[in-house]
């Protein structure tokens, strides 16, 4: 996690009294501050009673250039100019210089003191010089060893920390230049060393590698120069002449490159050892590793390369342990303990951090908001000089390192590090809760290797951080307060039990809320869970959100987590409430719920009559929890929501769909509300579920099915009819009421409603349900095949389930068959049938079904001797017009009564001379 800081963790500043203007400074440890400035340095005292207050100064050579200190051996290297020369010196026992005018000896790299002179070295500063055969550019201090590394022009040159013993009771700082890194293709600009890990940067490459002092294969001491192997030399060599036509008509740019591990040695970049130490000593390096090497492409947009687009700001950062190193009676030095290595490297605007040491991978990229200047690294925060101000970012250094050391690291003592600051209020103890969360988080990762009990004991310790961090977050008036959300949520931690442990009285008596616990407790109460607020602490979050967030007031009052608070203190807190600036409709739906919830009818009424009922509808779709919630999972419909189907049921159904439309509820939970609501089992289907399907017809809702919306519809109107069951409530719309709004709802065909006529013995009950059936089969938007299987019930020995049948059969254009079935059962519905559905194409069956079937019942005799009569006159008079004589006349039945059908041929054999 990378956090920009606005403020800084820092206890003080102190302003240092230079008496020029600063050129150069640097750290001198936990104690001191090197500032150059013309040829002189001043040391400053940075902590004790002198703070700020100068300790000594020494004149340079020349003009410093670059500074550098080591902890180890306690001396200042510096880089210095004199005329358009530059020299390397070594500053050593400086603290001895407590005047400007104190003798100060002066002597050069390896050279032997004699023990006459030893009394004089003891009280006076000495100063090292170490002569190269080319100009220094760069220098670094290992921070462990004490050696120094310089950065010349195509070659790097180590010189080694020791120490001449003069007697056993005083020894003397010395170097010993023991190697020559030749590196080809790269001029260092920024160098830093660490434990024979070597990093070095030019403006816009970065390469770093790892000096290995064990020899490989058993080779011995090679002083002669050591090469690397370079694939890639040959295919990004070019000859100077090449590139000086080139340059005078283009600008050549390589391409950007990063390179890991082992293949960093095909960067292009050649690498040469060459020892020139003694034969005795201690640390050799035999050769050399690649780790990194990344290279940035300029901006070229300008054709000129600008500082925008330089590196800056190297640096290795080590981790380690410490202990104790002594020879003889005396303790010379710390001996470090390397754990971790990390390498941070800068663009003006982006920043890089990587890990080193085992395996290299990139750990965090710091994005700048402004140009930066200079950066530091430190094992907490990384300290960014920009533009306009100090920046302060965390890094993940310690933690890493502390993984990388120890997987199984007691991390329930880094939760006793966060008890330490579980209290503080500040962006420096967020980190360090951080930092240790984080270590708990990386020993669960391995948490298969664990035995259950120390897996059972790093879960403990891993909630009780982030329960500390969710502290933390929720008392922090910060945009990133609402953190706290996701720690509380991962510490397992009771809303009940963050309410009991947040912190609501200041030191001067007043309480504040901050934001991060708002945010907690607001989407806590959004949230379907399954726990209920005492009304102590539900009446403590009305107060808290009356104060912080009034208009979320009416929204955490419909919470099931609010189910005991108080409706009396509820209805207090909502007449405070101003509805100016916000939907009035919400509070006035939470006050008609409370005063539901208190008795008062009375109230409710005058509530829900101070709005027209789509408001309300708006209101409940902004608040959908006043209608519905979930419980364990599953759906409670709420008091409101019963009152409402007793006495607004097409309120209730208008407000379920408005949920709909607006993706506020699902088609299944919807069913489930009202069939719970309804109390009805799952197999038996209320009205008002079946008005709500019909409403969702009506509203044409883009996410329903259609026709899995009819086959719900259809089945519910078969099974009523079937069983002769009428609906448990009256209907919200009439058969008339849908067709005149809905396009799915045809006009029902008159022949049916002369075949339904028929029946005298009808069941008024059922009849609606008959009418929508018979007005969706006869709509245009109906599958009428994928119902026909569900027809089985519906018997067609009742003129109900005739009439569907005979329609299914028509809109299949099964006509032959329908013209038996209504001959059979209900010849007076032949003719209007005929009329309506033997048209165009089909007007043949006139004379090629209908004519002959009449005849031959006729001839039959029977009963309805005089309805098939009366509907022969009729075909007749059809066939008559739509043939001709001799057509007419071939139709006719031989064996009939001429006189019969005597009007019908004059009438076909005049209708020519008619026309």
């Amino acid at each position: 996690m990378v956090q920009l800081y606005n403020l800084h963790p820092f206890g003080s500043q102190q302003v240092v009294p230079c008496k020029l203007e600063p050129e150069r400074f640097c750290g001198g440890g936990r104690d001191a501050l090197f500032v150059a400035a013309g040829c002189k340095v001043e040391a400053f005292a940075v902590t004790g009673q002198e703070l700020c207050q100068p300790r000594c100064a020494f004149s340079t050579l020349g003009r410093v250039l670059c500074l550098a200190y080591s902890e180890a051996g306690d001396y200042l290297a510096a880089i210095e100019e004199k005329n358009k020369a530059t020299f390397l010196r070594a500053y050593v026992n400086w603290r001895s210089k407590r005047t400007e005018n104190c003798r100060v000896c002066i002597r050069m790299v390896g050279h032997n003191v004699e023990a006459p002179f030893s009394d004089t070295y003891k009280d006076q500063m000495s100063i090292i010089e170490m002569p190269l055969s080319e100009a220094p550019l760069c220098i670094s201090c290992c921070p462990v060893k004490g050696d120094l590394l310089v950065g010349c022009t195509n070659k790097l040159v180590l010189f080694s920390l020791k120490y001449q013993i003069i007697n056993e009771e005083f020894s003397i700082l010395d170097f010993e230049r023991s190697l020559i890194i030749h590196i080809d293709n790269i001029i260092p600009v920024e160098i830093s060393f660490c434990i024979g890990y070597v990093a070095l940067m030019s403006d816009l490459e970065v390469l770093i590698l790892k000096l290995e002092s064990d020899p490989k294969n058993g080779e011995s001491v090679n002083h002669q120069p050591h090469k690397t192997n370079n694939p890639m030399r040959q295919t990004e060599d070019v000859s100077h002449e090449t590139l000086q036509l080139e340059s005078d008509d283009f600008v050549i740019c390589q391409k950007p490159m990063e390179l890991l591990g082992e293949k960093s040695s095909q960067s292009g970049v050649s690498v040469t050892l060459e020892s020139t130490g003694l034969a005795d000593e201690k640390t050799k390096y035999y050769h050399v590793q690649h780790l990194l090497y990344k290279r940035f492409a300029p901006d070229i947009s300008f054709c000129v390369f600008s500082d925008d687009v330089k590196l800056h700001s190297l640096q290795l950062l080590p981790i380690y342990q410490t202990g104790s190193l002594t020879s003889g009676r005396k303790k010379l030095s710390q001996e470090k303990e390397l754990l971790s290595l990390f390498c941070f490297f800068s663009l003006p605007h982006v920043g890089y951090l990587y890990m080193v040491v085992k395996s290299v991978e990139l750990m965090s990229v710091y994005q700048y908001p402004e140009k930066s200047q200079q950066a530091v690294l430190t094992p907490q925060f990384l300290h960014v000089i920009a533009s306009n101000n100090l920046q302060c970012f965390t890094v993940r250094c310690s933690a890493a390192a502390a993984r990388e050391e120890d997987p199984y690291v007691d991390t329930t003592l880094k939760v006793d590090y966060s008890n330490t600051y579980k209290t503080a209020k500040t962006q420096s103890c967020i980190h360090l809760l951080s930092e240790a969360h984080l270590l708990v988080r990386a020993a669960l990762m391995d948490a298969n290797q664990l035995e259950p009990g120390e897996k059972a004991e790093l879960l403990e310790a891993f909630k009780e951080s982030c329960g500390h961090l969710g502290d933390c977050y929720s008392r922090l008036d910060t945009q990133y307060s609402h953190l706290a959300l996701p720690y509380y949520k991962m510490s397992g931690l009771s809303m009940a039990e963050v309410l009991t442990r947040a912190d609501w009285v200041l030191e001067d008596g007043s309480q504040k809320y901050e934001r991060g616990l708002i945010f907690y407790i607001n989407h806590s109460l959004y949230e379907n869970l399954d726990e209920e607020l005492s009304e102590e602490l539900a009446a403590k979050v009305v107060q808290m959100f009356h104060v912080a967030e009034p208009k979320q007031l009416p929204h955490i009052l419909c919470s099931p987590s609010m189910k005991n608070i108080n409706p009396l203190t509820a209805m207090s807190y909502l007449s405070k409430l101003d509805t100016s600036g916000f939907s009035s409709i919400l509070v006035t739906l939470t006050k008609a719920a409370m005063a539901l919830k208190m008795g008062d009818l009375d109230m409710h009424r005058n509530e829900m009559k101070s709005h027209p009922e789509m408001k309300l509808v708006c209101g409940f779709i902004l608040e959908p929890r006043l209608l519905i919630q979930q419980r364990k999972g599953q759906i409670v419909p709420t008091e409101l929501a019963a009152h409402l189907k007793d006495t607004q049921p097409g309120l209730l159904v208008a407000s379920v769909l408005g949920l709909q439309k607006n993706n506020k509820i699902g088609i299944e939970e919807a069913d489930s509300f009202f069939k719970v609501l309804c109390g009805k089992d799952e197999d038996i289907i209320p009205q008002l579920l079946v008005d709500l399907w019909e409403a969702q017809l009506v509203a044409g809702l883009p996410d329903v099915v259609l026709q899995e919306l009819f086959f719900k519809l259809t089945s519910q109107y078969i099974w009523r009819l079937s069983k002769r069951q009428p609906p448990d409530t009256i209907p919200l719309r009439t058969s008339e009421d849908l067709i005149n709004a809905c396009s799915h709802y045809g006009l029902i065909y008159p022949w049916v409603n002369v075949l339904i006529s028929s029946d005298s013995l009808a069941d008024k009950s059922y009849t609606e349900d008959l009418s929508k059936l018979q007005s969706l089969i006869c709509g245009p938007s109906f599958d009428i095949a994928s119902i026909i299987p569900f027809l089985e019930p519906l018997s067609e020995d009742t003129i109900a389930g005739l009439s569907v049948h005979v329609l299914c059969q028509t809109r299949l254009k099964e006509y032959e068959q329908c013209i038996d079935t209504l001959l059979e059962r209900c010849p007076e519905a032949i003719i209007p049938y005929a009329n309506h559905e033997l048209k165009e194409e089909n007007r043949t069956l006139w004379w090629k079904k209908l004519l002959p079937e009449l005849c031959h019942r006729i001839k039959c005799g029977g009963e309805k001797g005089q309805l098939y009569l009366s509907s022969l006159k009729e075909t007749l008079s059809v066939v008559a017009v739509e043939l001709e004589l001799r057509d007419f006349l071939n139709v006719l039945p031989e064996d009939g009564t001429a006189a019969f059908f005597l009007p019908y041929l004059l009438y076909c054999s005049r209708k020519k001379s008619l026309t």
